[in-house]
């Protein structure tokens, strides 16, 4: 009786062990191919699912003619006495070449579908490949995977043609239940033939029933453990009151061991000499910097981000230098390119990339846990401690990120970062994805928590006025280019080019000609300005910043005082925007020459005055611009 029930144990022995084996060939290959960038990948590819189209006879006869007595396999296995055909070996052989198309493109799927910016912050916190593929990669394609073993287990369990052409139909050893199937229809027994057919159906159905029940159980486990308080096993937090005596600034950064090319450095610094050429964009910037925070200030596409990935290692410029406190992160010509986690690098990504199958505190740790894994140093508990009450993310220790607010994210990120005690820390417009409210209250959290950071901050924003509050320096981008560095109150007040104006604020520009030491023309504006500074050489253009155009409340034979008549407004909650027309009344809405900000406070006691009103162009405030 045992004998009749063998094709049911010979094909759950063949398609489990074919499971086994394209699981982790397929994991492996699918990983190898998502990281590949040499020469010939699409033939790469089309190699690797071939038996998923190729008709399963086919792939019988090449696996025939590769393990047969006078295939170059076949011919070399008979040195050893083996013999792969006729047997239960080339069952598995067959059904684990048809089955492995499945689980390679499942898993190649379930790969590309994380986040690479998980990946990437993983690698500035110290991680190995070999970490991240443990700790994240695998973790978050695990679902994708396990499809993929079950469409592999399921194709191996219903491998024929191949299986006959290699393996052949020898009851007792190579019969699996699809050719005990159709041997049994083709001897006219149905009876059998059902039976085996509905045993393949409870299989099929038995794998995916208990997949989704330990799916959902795993989910549900999950669940609990993220609802209870301090559940988490491996970080049992302090009690609020032993917390708030942890409340103090960021411990001072013990010394790290200095990587070749080291030169001692009593301060933080940073110098950066790079160019990257891209299809559609050139980067190439030079700049020095110290301890005070420097904002990168420019707009979308200026380069900011791409210059902060190339400072992390997370992009390889094609020429230049990075030396970081006296360690040399690249350098072209000497053929230094230090990875990722070896720069001590914190990097806070615009999306936070925050691990979302990972707690709060795993997120905070993984630094320390990765660099432990390599045989680093590491922070004892009581800082790790510390480091979740200086954030204010100890009670959010056992949940998840994605029962976080913005806020919360954005203060665990930046915990995260911190924990590795970074030489530099790297900010990629942290506040990009936050509403109006929690973007102000978090920026002034911000600026405390750089004024206790001993290292070198680099600041990316496209807005001004953040750059401004946050930031000492300024660097402004403009097309790859550094077209501006230095305090941001001269760049702010002495801005030398329309491009450098304009990223600062001002609104009001007009090509000029110069009419004397002190007195220019500005063209579009139709009048004759003084000027308080020397005109330049190579003036083109001049430009006032809306909020400091005036209005005399009597009419004024003073310079630079000019009749206007108001063309049309714009609103905001507390200003408002007047678009003035000099010399003569506006034609239409559209006609204006200068735009001019006030306060409603001073709007109330503007609006009503009769036209022509009288603007004052301070020359203390004029922006004389050369390019």
């Amino acid at each position: 009786m045992a004998s009749n029930f063998s094709p049911l144990w010979i094909s759950l022995k063949i398609a489990a062990i074919a499971a086994v084996l394209t699981f982790f060939l397929g994991i492996a290959t699918a990983h190898w191919m998502l990281t590949y960038r040499g020469k010939g990948k699409s033939l790469i590819e089309g190699l690797l699912i071939t038996p998923l189209i190729l008709p399963p006879t086919v792939t019988g006869f090449l696996l025939l003619f590769l393990f047969g007595r006078n295939g170059p396999l076949g011919q070399l296995l008979s040195r050893f006495e083996i013999n792969i055909v006729f047997t239960w070996y080339a069952a598995v052989i067959s059904a684990t070449v048809v089955a492995f198309p499945l689980m390679y493109k499942t898993a190649l799927g379930a790969f590309e579908q994380i986040d690479a910016n998980l990946q990437q912050a993983a690698r500035t916190l110290g991680a190995s490949e070999i970490f991240i593929f443990w700790r994240v990669t695998l973790p978050l394609a695990l679902p994708g995977i396990l499809a993929g073993a079950i469409l592999a287990f399921a194709r191996a369990l219903g491998e024929f043609g191949a299986t006959l052409m290699v393996a052949g139909n020898i009851p007792g050893q190579t019969q699996t239940i699809p050719m005990a199937i159709y041997f049994a229809v083709e001897g006219g027994d149905k009876q059998e033939a059902w039976l085996w057919s509905l045993t393949m159906i409870g299989i099929s159905l038995f794998g995916l029933t208990a997949v989704n029940v330990w799916q959902k159980r795993r989910e549900r486990i999950r669940t609990r453990w993220r609802a209870r308080p301090g559940s988490h096993p491996r970080v049992r937090l302090l009690s609020r009151g032993r917390l708030e005596n942890l409340q103090k600034p960021f411990p001072p950064r013990s010394p790290h061991g200095l990587s070749a090319q080291t030169h001692p450095v009593t301060q933080p610094s940073l110098f950066v000499d790079i160019h990257k050429q891209l299809p559609d964009f050139s980067l190439q910037v030079s700049f020095s910097t110290d301890h005070q925070p420097l904002g990168l200030l420019g707009a979308s596409g200026a380069g900011k981000s791409l210059l902060l990935r190339c400072i992390a290692g997370l992009e390889t410029p094609d020429s230049g230098r990075i030396v970081l406190n006296g360690r040399v992160l690249f350098d072209a010509d000497q053929g230094i390119n230090l990875p990722t986690c070896d720069r001590k690098v914190g990097f806070l990504f615009q999306n936070y990339a925050l691990f979302p199958h990972l707690t709060i505190a795993q997120n905070i740790n993984f630094g320390p846990k990765a660099n432990q894994w390599r045989g680093n140093p590491v922070l004892i508990p009581q800082m790790f401690k510390r480091y979740l009450a200086t954030m204010d993310v100890a009670d959010l220790a056992n949940r998840h990120p994605h029962q976080l607010s913005g806020g919360q994210q954005q203060r665990v990120a930046l915990a995260r970062a911190l924990t590795n005690q970074p030489d530099i820390l790297l900010l990629d417009e942290p506040f990009s994805a936050l509403d109006t409210h929690l973007r102000n209250r978090l920026e002034q959290q911000l600026i405390n928590r750089l004024a206790g950071y001993t290292g070198i901050t680099l600041f990316v924003t496209h807005n001004l006025e953040e750059a401004y509050r946050v930031c000492q320096n300024l660097l402004v981008l403009e097309a790859g280019r550094a077209i501006a560095h230095g305090p941001k109150h001269r760049i702010f007040e002495h801005p030398q080019t329309a491009s450098i104006a304009q990223l600062t604020g001002c609104k009001n520009f007009s090509p000029a000609l110069t009419k004397g030491p002190n007195q220019i023309e500005a063209l579009s504006w139709n009048c004759i300005l003084e000027t308080l500074e020397p005109v330049p050489e190579k003036l083109t253009q001049v430009g006032v910043r809306a909020h400091q155009i005036t209005f005399p409340l009597t009419p004024s034979s003073h310079p630079n005082t000019f009749p206007c008549w108001l063309a049309t407004t714009s609103e905001t909650p507390h200003r408002m925007t007047l678009y003035l027309t000099l010399h003569s009344p506006p034609t239409n809405p559209s006609d204006y020459h200068l735009q001019a900000e006030v306060f409603k406070e001073k709007w109330i006691t503007l609006k009503d005055r009769p036209f022509p009103w009288q603007v004052y162009l301070d020359p203390l405030r004029l922006i004389l611009l050369q390019e």
